[in-house]
Order: C-alpha cells, then structure tokens, then sequence
C-alpha cells in the first residue's frame, strides 16, 4: 500500500501526535514522518519506546486525544511497564495507537535476534489485554479502513490498540539520503579501533551495522573475529555487557564499541559505569546522529555531546575524535591508559551496499569467544 493512503486513514480517526523509535519494516512511514510529515502530524522521535509512551500519555493529558507510538517488535519489551504500570485500563486508562514493524514474523526469514520475538509477538499482546490487527502489502484499502474504524473505537472506549506491520506492506518511495557534516567513515574508524588492539584484548560491539562491521573487519584484519562478542540484538545493553565483563575479568583489555541511537536508549548506563570505576573499560560512541542500521532516521539528539555526558558521569578520562590522524591518536591514549575511558567518534551516515552478515549463529558466536577467552 501507499505510505500515504495509510497516514490518512490515521487522520481519519484523530491522530495528530506521533512518537516513536524507527524501524527498517516501517522505513517508508518514518521517511514520511521526517519529510512530508511535519505539516500533519506532531512528531518526536525519543530515546526509547518506553519514552514514546510516556509522550503519548502527557499529550493525552494535555490534549485530550490518543497519540500514535511506533516501534519495531524488538521494542516491545521496552513499552511493557509503562502501559501496564500506567496506560493500562486498570491504572489510568490513556488510550493510544500502536504501530509495529514485524520483524521474524514466523515462515519469514529474518536475522536470529528476531526469530524468538517474532514469534512471540502476538501472543505478548494478547497477555497485555491490547487488541492487534496485522496488516501486509496484500491487505486492501476496504480491509485497512476497517481496522482502522475498529482501531479508532477502540480508542475511544480508553483503551490501546496495535496494528501490526509485515514486511513489505508499504510501496517503495523515493526519498533523499540521510547526511551529516562528517567525513570519517563508519567502517574505516571500526578497522582503526581493531588494528590497535593486542591478540588479548576484548571486543563488545553494539547491534546493526556495528557488528557487521566489526565481524568484516575482524577478519580481514585478524584472520577471525574470535576476540569479539557481537551484540546482535538488545538495543542499548553493550555497554553493561562491556562492564560485566571487563569488571569479572580485570586481566582483559576491554573495547566497547557502540553507537550513539543505541547508547541513547539505555542512558543510565553511563552513570553506572562511570561511578563504579574499573581500570580495563573503553566505552568507545561512533556517532552518526542517526539510527542508520534501520534506514538513518535522525535520533533527535544531533547537538548532544556524548563525550561531555560521559565526563559529567565520571569517566577518567574522555575524548572526542572526528578525523583519522584524531582518531590514531585518541586510540593510543587509551590503549595505554588504565581506567575507564570513552572515546567518541564523530562519523559520516553511510555503509558498503554489500556488507555482509555473521555467517555462524549467535550461539557459536558466543561459544566461539568463550573458547577465544579459555572460558569452559
């Protein structure tokens, strides 16, 4: 279906205010939301779904008319408490629309990180009392309205409803790229970072194109990727996996290597790390100011500094790098350096259209480390 044709049948029930964390399934909506959207709809794009939540419910408070929250599956888990603890209808009763982008929606094939959600994706719904509807590119304009309409009564009676988003349910759309002002590319700092680590030290990279990256480098670089851990799913948990590790293992040399729209959504870390100090952790933020591993939709944090975050935390020593020469230097710094360091590294919005994929499964990827790490 057109992306358009969609947006007005949720006009046609009421929704002004959209709120929400990007995703690839839902890529032609985003677009639209970021471009054309803006005359329309009130858009914000938040650090995370719980977030998203929390705007939809104050703007129904201040307004009076349910919001619109968009996500993708893998986010689900992060919306569970505020609309138990607060949307609920046993709670406060704040109605408001779901979007979600289906990723390894069962019989389709999809990376091993969204099998287990994919599946479980309508029955989470039915144990949190939400009515669903899915809609795909074979649902029709009748078939759409119709959901909508019930969508738009649900609402009404103060209560949530999702609508459940397959692959390929929205039409191709032209849209310009993404951009920022930077030159340093994503993929060449990432080799960087691995040639100046020694054989012992430890990798922890963040999920998307990050840990493609990461495993591609490691071994055209290394020959394997044995020395990292690639966190292909849990969006925003690298780094307390990264002090996990480094605090149990304080004989390692340990990189985190994150992205800025992942460290974002689970902030709070960098409190925690920064006040329980360990002499063996790099927190390493590649910054592109965009959730670019779903399409490169704006994080809406383009003018935050992370490296000035990090230092208001506690972080001993902080530094900042946007070209190679800086980046060379930075990574000597920390190599040496015993404490714990963030680096963040400000890079330009763009990846190889052949970048592949881990060809092990997560599970030997991890068995594959541990072994790497002499771990039985």
């Amino acid at each position: 279906m057109q992306v358009e044709d969609f947006v007005q049948e949720l006009k046609n029930i009421g929704i002004k205010e959209m709120f929400g964390v990007p995703d690839s399934t839902l890529k032609q909506f985003c677009d639209y939301l970021n471009r054309e959207g803006s005359g329309d709809f009130t858009h914000m794009v938040p650090p995370n779904e719980g977030a998203a939540v929390g705007l939809a419910a104050g703007s129904y408070l201040a307004k009076g008319r349910p919001a619109c929250v968009y996500m993708q599956n893998s986010g689900i888990g992060n919306i569970v408490n505020p609309l138990t603890s607060i949307a609920n209808e046993d709670v406060y009763g704040i109605p408001m629309l779901f979007l979600v982008g289906w990723r390894g929606e069962p019989g389709v094939h999809d990376e091993p990180q969204h099998v287990f959600m994919g599946k479980i994706t309508e029955p989470i719904f039915d144990v949190l009392g939400v009515e669903h509807s899915c809609i795909s590119k074979d649902t029709t304009a009748e078939e759409l309205h119709e959901i909508m309409l019930k969508a738009g009564k649900t609402l009404k009676s103060e209560k949530q409803y999702a609508i459940i988003i397959k692959k390929d349910t929205f039409q191709a759309r032209q849209s310009e790229p993404y951009t920022n002002n930077y030159e340093l590319v994503r993929e060449q700092a990432i080799a960087g970072i691995i040639r100046s680590l020694d054989p012992d030290d430890v990798i922890i990279s963040t999920t998307g194109k990050i840990s493609r990256e990461v495993y591609e480098q490691s071994d055209i670089i290394n020959g394997n990727h044995k020395q990292a851990f690639l966190t292909v799913g849990g969006m925003g948990h690298a780094s307390m996996i990264a002090y996990g590790y480094a605090s149990s293992r304080p004989d390692k040399k340990v990189y985190c290597i994150d992205g800025d729209g992942a460290e974002l959504m689970h902030m709070g870390a960098l409190s925690f790390i920064g006040s329980h100090k360990t002499d063996n952790l790099v927190h390493i933020c590649i910054n592109n100011a965009a959730h670019e591993s779903v399409g490169g939709m704006p994080t809406g944090a383009a003018g935050m500094s992370y490296a000035g975050i990090a230092k208001a935390c506690g972080y001993d020593l902080v530094l900042t790098a946007s070209t190679e020469k800086e980046l060379e230097e930075a990574l000597a710094k920390v190599h040496g350096f015993n404490g714990t360091a963030y680096l963040e590294i400000f890079v330009s919005m763009q990846s190889r259209a052949d970048l592949g994929r881990p060809k092990e499964s997560a599970r030997q990827n991890r068995i594959n480390f541990m072994e790497y790490q002499e771990v039985r």
